[in-house]
């Protein structure tokens, strides 16, 4: 008779999901016990790590992964990555592993007390299996709940005394041939009205957000454009993904912080389209109106709750990408002139190497098929220089919450092999998940780490300046080596300080195989962000 433990790993393998993320605890060697070997366990040193590795894989290949993290201990390592994955929509099954159950009633040590509680409000799922016969259909209905739309993390709680049960192998069959499809679709009256908006605009513009990238909708985004003549922008500086080519002549950048920034960035238009993300996103409140008078604005998301805390507009649930490649049929051609191209301005770089030299170089070596993570904002909208091109390459921090971006290279180099990855991690940023470069040396993966050493939590003292409390203590970061941490995890590196020494250093990371680091020191300046 099978076990539990070999009835959940055939759910598993059934639906796709062999390669999975942890650091192992007590309570969770019953079920790696007999490890199958189609299966494999990255091994992360941090479970935060670890989450943010099973992000970064899960976002690169579109499907669901599985996140092994140890009692409750384990789950709180993991929430500062775990409220990214929330806002970014990411199909997650968290599994924790819990004390026996004849030690719950007395709460024996590494007994998780309340484990369903703990998670929340950043899943979309919580339950601790009922009985152990129950855990692989916990299983199936926790990848079931993951993937579908609004898709995003989900949390399970399994007994360790259950692994070793004997399984229901009478209703096996089913769990494995169980699936669970489909995605909300708009329906055709609604994008008809729609269109007819945007044909009848005087000026519209077409404001894109994460989701347009991650249902596929890249394409089509950049044939609407194009067919309707839409000058298009990005909706967020913190927006988890890129759906739209930076180096388009539609592209015309990337909406501000506040509510201020967004007003006046908005205010030429008189329709706008707001597709595949929550709309007006702000970071930093300031008083007014969020638009101009006279100016109307539709929104497509697939997530309900989405939809419903829009601020303003209408708002139509469903997929974005299906609801552009319909759009593409109903929109006029030939009413408007193509918009003019987006010329950054990069003032005289200098010398000395600063966040825009840095930039330029970037734009000059960059990697033609190259995965991008980023987790250094006082870059700013550096995608304006170095483009993205291309759907499925641009990875952020979706809540904007640190130490995502270094471990999150990982999961997208294992996602993705033979492409290279680049990774634009600050200072500030990398300490939050260093450990995550053991990960990258161990797997062998072609990843460029390039920390931006400033010294400084640069976008806080931006921030700070902009709240009108310019001094404030704890944002220096004097004398942190990153070189010494690379290499003590395996990682080879080297520290940079002048543009040729940068474009050397580039050069040999990207057509090197493995891991590396750069240490960028840059001259602080401030960022961009309430420019």
């Amino acid at each position: 008779m099978p076990t539990v433990r070999e009835a959940s790993y055939e759910v598993l393998r059934a639906r796709g999901m062999t390669t999975f993320f942890g650091n192992p605890g007590s309570n969770e060697l019953p079920f790696l016990q007999d490890f199958p070997p189609d299966f494999r366990y990255i091994l992360a040193l941090h479970e935060g790590a670890g989450l943010a590795m099973a992000d970064g894989y899960a976002q690169a290949t579109g499907g669901p992964v599985l996140v092994s993290l140890h009692s409750a201990a384990g789950v709180g390592q993991a929430m500062g990555n775990l409220v990214n994955s929330y806002m970014a929509g990411t199909p997650l099954v968290l599994m924790s592993g819990q004390q026996s159950r004849e030690l719950l009633t007395s709460q024996g040590m590494l007994a998780n007390p309340d484990p369903t509680t703990l998670p929340k409000p950043h899943v979309k799922w919580s339950f601790e299996a009922p009985s152990p016969q129950s855990v692989p259909a916990v299983l199936a209905r926790a990848i079931a709940c993951a993937t579908s739309a609004p898709t995003g993390p989900v949390y399970v709680s399994v007994p360790l005394s259950d692994w070793n049960e004997t399984a229901d192998s009478d209703n096996q069959q089913y769990l494995v041939a169980h699936s669970v499809q489909g995605r909300p679709v708009a329906s055709a009256a609604v994008l008809e009205r729609l269109a007819d908006r945007l044909n009848a605009a005087r000026n519209p513009v077409l404001v894109l957000g994460p989701d347009v990238d991650v249902y596929g909708g890249w394409d089509a985004g950049v044939a609407l454009a194009e067919q309707a003549a839409l000058p298009v922008l990005l909706g967020s500086f913190e927006y988890a993904r890129i759906g739209f080519p930076t180096d388009h002549r539609c592209y015309q950048g990337t909406l501000g912080l506040s509510v201020e920034q967004i007003h006046d960035q908005l205010a030429p238009y008189d329709f706008i389209a707001w597709i595949g993300g929550a709309v007006l996103p702000y970071h930093a409140w300031t008083p007014g109106p969020y638009l101009k008078p006279g100016t109307e604005l539709v929104s497509v998301t697939a997530d309900p709750d989405q939809a419903a805390r829009s601020p303003v507009g209408d708002a139509i649930v469903g997929d974005p990408a299906d609801a552009l490649a319909r759009l593409v049929t109903l929109v006029d051609s030939g009413k408007r002139p193509m918009p003019q191209p987006l010329s950054p301005s990069v003032g005289q770089p200098g010398s000395a190497l600063t966040n825009t030299r840095l930039k330029l170089v970037l734009a000059q070596l960059r990697p033609d098929d190259a995965a991008w993570i980023y987790e250094a904002p006082s870059l700013g909208c550096w995608w304006d220089i170095v483009p993205i091109n291309q759907p499925n390459s641009y990875f952020y921090a979706a809540a904007s919450g640190l130490g995502y971006g270094l471990p999150a290279a990982v999961g997208v180099a294992l996602a993705q092999p033979g492409r290279r990855v680049v990774a634009l991690i600050g200072d500030g940023s990398a300490n939050y998940s260093i450990t995550g470069l053991w990960s990258a040396a161990q797997q062998h993966l072609d990843i460029t780490y390039v920390i931006v050493r400033n010294g400084i939590y640069q976008v806080l003292a931006d921030f700070g300046s902009w709240l009108r409390a310019p001094e404030l203590p704890g944002l220096t970061l004097p004398g942190i080596d990153f070189v010494s941490l690379a290499q003590g995890y395996g990682v080879p590196a080297v520290a940079v300080a002048d543009p040729d020494a940068l474009l050397t250093a580039l050069k040999n990371s990207f057509t090197a195989p493995g891991p590396s680091l750069i240490q960028v020191d840059v001259v602080p300046e401030t960022s961009d962000i309430f420019a």
